[in-house]
């Protein structure tokens, strides 16, 4: 649904009158009938629904301080440079575009040196450009521009983007955007999803509305011929089916879109405190060990942890038994060799992609040490994949 105010109907122009008149008491002089109509279509333009909405967005913005954005914060150096994606070209019907590397985010690097708050208002932030991004483009262009197309490329998603905070994080944007910003969405392009990205998906699919989950579509090894369908050569890096290169020829056009990359250590912070809410604890003997047992039912789950000891270090491994009975550790499978790690001094993080079914044992080694037990703080999550959720094709685009 885009009705824009010159294809209204009587019906729909005569709730718009309605609308103005119950949320009178909130409007600002900027606050048109272009910016009405916003909330209308996010819900078939029920009124009763729209008002809550605004009446919710308009306190959210108060709170937050969301129309000081652009006069008083300044975006950290570490997320304009390393943060991925920038807005490039209009497509054409000029709606603008967003293309985003995500692949190539270090999130964790991104939350050290910045902390979750700080990367969730630079999100907030250019979710604000891009409502700026219309108006200024609908006086320029002497047409009403006001919807996004967004361009995700997940090459070089990985197990390191499992990383529950970062997971969170992106979850945080996601709820902020489907409550405050989701209807300037036209379309939501996938690139180059691996199979990994099903369990993330499942992860932050629960904070989309099925309007939303509705525009996403991901697309195959034939996804240049899709986005020059909608989008002009001219309005597109060369390197996702376009024309334009920067000055130095590079088909990715790094100078306007931030590529991501790892973050450099020195922008870290160095007072984050580390959360352990939610974290069992035990106390592993002196020349002892401890072990959990995940019974994985479904290939291509994943398998997560993150753990933490009180002054000492620990030795971890994960194994898989090889068949249905007990077995020594040097008859199973290794799937992350056993080393001693120094998780006393930061919070150990990690994931593995569980190519097959069966127990896999995560095991804590504290045999090495004669006269020190060890304190223990763990949280294991196991996440499983959707198979209805990305059906995966080699070469062949879905959802078109």
């Amino acid at each position: 649904m885009n009705e824009h105010l010159e294809s209204l109907t009587d019906k729909q122009a005569s709730i718009l009158v309605q609308f103005r008149q119950n949320v009178c008491d909130l409007l600002k002089h900027h606050h048109n009938d272009n910016f009405l109509l916003r909330w209308l279509r996010a819900t078939k333009f029920d009124v009763k629904q729209s008002e809550a909405l605004l009446r919710t967005h308009l306190k959210w913005r108060e709170e937050n301080n969301i129309d000081s954005l652009f006069t008083e914060y300044q975006p950290p150096e570490v997320m304009t440079k390393y943060c991925p994606g920038s807005f490039y070209g209009q497509d054409k019907e000029g709606s603008i575009i967003w293309i985003d590397p995500v692949g190539d985010i270090d999130i964790h690097g991104l939350l050290m040196s910045a902390k979750r708050e700080g990367f969730v208002k630079y999100m907030i932030w250019n979710m604000e450009k891009s409502c700026q991004l219309f108006e200024v483009y609908s006086k320029e262009q002497d047409r009403r521009v006001d919807q996004v197309i967004m361009i995700y490329d997940l090459e070089n998603l990985g197990l390191r983007h499992l990383w529950k905070p970062g997971i969170q994080a992106f979850s945080e944007v996601v709820q902020i955007f489907e409550e405050h910003y989701s209807d300037t969405i036209k379309t939501i392009y996938i690139l180059n999803a691996p199979k990994i990205f099903s369990v993330i998906f499942n992860v932050l699919k629960r904070f989309l509305r099925e309007e939303t989950v509705g525009k996403i579509k991901f697309l195959g090894a034939n996804y240049k011929e899709v986005l020059l369908q909608q989008i002009d050569s001219d309005q597109l890096p060369a390197h996702w089916g376009g024309t334009c290169v920067d000055p130095d020829g590079n088909p990715r056009c790094p100078s306007k879109i931030c590529p991501g990359g790892m973050v450099p250590k020195y922008y870290y912070l160095h007072n984050i405190a580390v959360d352990l809410s939610g974290f069992s604890e035990v106390i592993i003997p002196r020349g002892s060990s401890f072990q959990l047992d995940f019974v994985i039912n479904d290939v291509g789950s994943a398998l997560r942890w993150q753990f933490k000891t009180e002054g000492f270090d620990i030795r971890f491994g994960i194994f898989r038994r090889t068949k249905d009975v007990r077995q020594k550790l040097r008859d199973m499978e290794p799937i992350v060799n056993s080393k001693r790690v120094k998780c006393q001094l930061f919070l150990e993080e990690g994931s593995v992609h569980c190519t097959q079914i069966g127990t896999y044992i995560l095991r804590f080694d504290n045999a090495y040490s004669l006269v020190r037990s060890k304190k223990l703080y763990y949280l294991i999550e196991v996440l499983r994949p959707d198979e209805q959720v990305i059906p995966l094709l080699d070469n062949q685009e879905i959802g078109h």
